[in-house]
């Protein structure tokens, strides 16, 4: 297999509801929407990636989907989502692993947690050897 592409899909149980949590609340940018012009499905961009938020999901109960986005200051997103009345399941804590993470739901129970790196921690450092560059 060789992937072009990929996007994660999500079916909400309230489309409407679910486009304005990741459109408006959390502020991700559309990369397209397509469909019923009353009710499109949205393509947004999610770091180096894609959600796409259409459909509805049936009465097949609650996804195990959950998604992990990287935030530049999670202080900030903290307070901007408290005033949104967004449902915060965990404050931002620094984890063992040394990342800052808080999780949030949304209008689904999707969990999201929302994960700041520390300039100094060792995701952003260079391990490769600079003789192998």
């Amino acid at each position: 297999m060789e992937p072009l592409s990929s996007r994660i899909l999500l079916r909400p149980s309230d489309p409407a509801k679910s486009q304005v949590f990741y459109r408006d609340i959390l502020g991700l940018a559309v990369y397209r929407e397509f469909g019923d012009p009353e009710s499109p499905g949205t393509v947004f961009f999610l770091g180096n990636g894609l959600l796409e938020v259409s459909g509805q999901r049936g009465d097949e109960g609650a996804c195990r989907l959950e998604l992990w986005i990287q935030v530049r200051d999670i202080e900030a997103e903290w307070k901007k989502l408290q005033a949104a009345g967004v449902d915060i399941l965990r404050a931002p804590v620094e984890e063992p692993w040394g990342l800052l993470e808080m999780w949030i739901a949304d209008p689904d129970g999707v969990r999201i947690v929302l994960v700041e790196v520390p300039a100094d921690h060792p995701i952003r450092r260079d391990t490769r050897n600079p003789r192998d560059l």
